[in-house]
């Protein structure tokens, strides 16, 4: 049965659901606070990570980032504040930082990356698109032999997982790398990885779901949230008041906010990224992770972005310009030839990734609200599981079995 259906956002998780809530039949309306060309979704590194199946809430992370902290520089950053949601998130994060939390986590990410590489797949097969997608896999580099033995025992865990992984010197990086000055030791080398130009696939997505009936609210806020026995009755937003059979809350960062407006608390905090793009030739053909400066470089159409960095700082678009140098002196430093110049530097941008504590996406629905779905909390896995996201979403509003147990990403789940 075709329902109404209103999603607050118009990032890659939004999108992705109008997608496939419009394949399955239903009337789908997008209500963004921006003009939907901004954000996260579009300065991110652009990977397809099945590699990443260890959640960001691993044990040692608190550690790390008390040490972090002392380092404004460091790839890691939490701004200490006195909020009580902050100090809540922080406990959470630290109650789910344990080795069977994360034992049960693996399995669960794995599995929803691969579904998401498939849909992607899917997506770039129809004759409805035609964004760049590659899949030459993700290298893992490494300049220390303690982070290379420490990424190697990720890769065999890995392994065990059924990825195909690989443990290559430098000479073998040579080989697939042959004009690249790398200053490496080693990498680890997983071939289940894909890369993507993320604005190519933003612009597609959005052109064809207008040209399907997919009608878009942009620069327009949600200021309230209407509920009334159990369920959501309208939305107030800046220009006009919306009413839907369902309501589907993807707004990233801001999810958090919103939701609470219905009587449901997810924690979710704000981590910052940037991103330099470098418009010359780089001779960079395969996507590589700098692992001790946590830095992610892609070469995209036209160009090769340089991500990184995890600040949790709250809510602001501010650019912290120690952050952007300390991407800009990794990439010297692994990279032999290459200097990011004073201009390239200035042009950096960032975005929020919504991060749960636990590491788990929020995808599913409250039982303090009937026809409230979420999905949000993905953060540095957001480019990655937006198709599968939006599959799950789809499901959900067309009351069908879901293609993965949901359970694991229930919004109503305890830290």
């Amino acid at each position: 049965m075709s329902k109404e259906v209103i999603i607050i956002g118009g990032g890659i998780i939004g999108l992705c659901s109008a997608y496939y809530l419009h394949k399955a039949g239903h009337h789908v309306t997008i209500v963004d606070q921006s003009n939907s060309s901004t954000g996260a979704s579009y300065i991110n590194a652009g990977y397809i990570t099945p590699s990443h199946f260890v959640p960001f809430s691993a044990p040692g992370m608190i550690t790390k980032g008390l040490k972090w902290m002392l380092n404004p520089s460091s790839p890691f950053y939490v701004k200490p504040r006195l909020n009580s949601e902050f100090l809540k998130w922080a406990w959470a994060f630290k109650k789910s930082a344990t080795a069977s939390k994360v034992e049960k986590a693996i399995p669960v990410i794995k599995a929803i990356n691969l579904l998401s590489r498939d849909l992607y797949e899917d997506i770039k097969k129809s004759k409805d698109f035609s964004f760049h997608y590659e899949r030459k896999g993700l290298l893992m580099y490494y300049k220390s032999d303690a982070v290379g033995e420490e990424e190697w025992a990720i890769g065999q865990r890995g392994i065990t997982e059924g990825l195909n992984v690989k443990n290559l010197s430098f000479e073998d990086i040579k080989t697939i790398e042959p004009n690249v000055n790398l200053d490496v030791k080693g990498a680890i080398y997983y071939d289940s990885d894909a890369h993507m130009t993320p604005a190519s696939f933003m612009t597609e997505i959005i052109s064809y779901l207008k040209a399907e009936g997919v009608t878009f609210f942009k620069n327009e806020s949600v200021e309230d949230i209407i509920t009334s026995n159990n369920s959501i009755s309208k939305i107030i937003t800046n220009k006009q008041e919306l009413k839907a059979d369902e309501i589907i809350l993807a707004a990233g960062s801001w999810s958090s906010k919103l939701s609470k407006k219905t009587g449901i608390k997810i924690p979710v905090e704000a981590g910052k990224g940037y991103a330099i793009n470098i418009n010359r030739e780089t001779n960079i053909t395969i996507p590589g992770v700098l692992c001790e400066a946590k830095v992610a470089v892609t070469p995209m159409e036209g160009f090769t972005r340089f991500a990184g960095t995890m600040e949790l700082a709250g809510i602001n678009n501010r650019i912290n310009t120690t952050r952007v140098n300390a991407i800009a002196d990794a990439a010297a430093a692994y990279y032999k030839d290459l200097e990011i110049s004073v201009e390239e530097k200035n042009k950096a941008q960032s975005g929020l990734r919504p991060c749960t504590p636990d590491g788990l996406p929020y995808i599913g629905k409250s039982s303090k609200c009937k026809n409230l779905t979420i999905a949000t909390g993905h953060a540095m896995m957001g480019w990655s599981l937006g198709p599968a996201t939006g599959k799950l979403v789809s499901e959900i509003i067309s009351d069908k079995k879901t293609t993965l147990n949901l359970d694991p990403f229930s919004p109503d789940r305890r830290f």
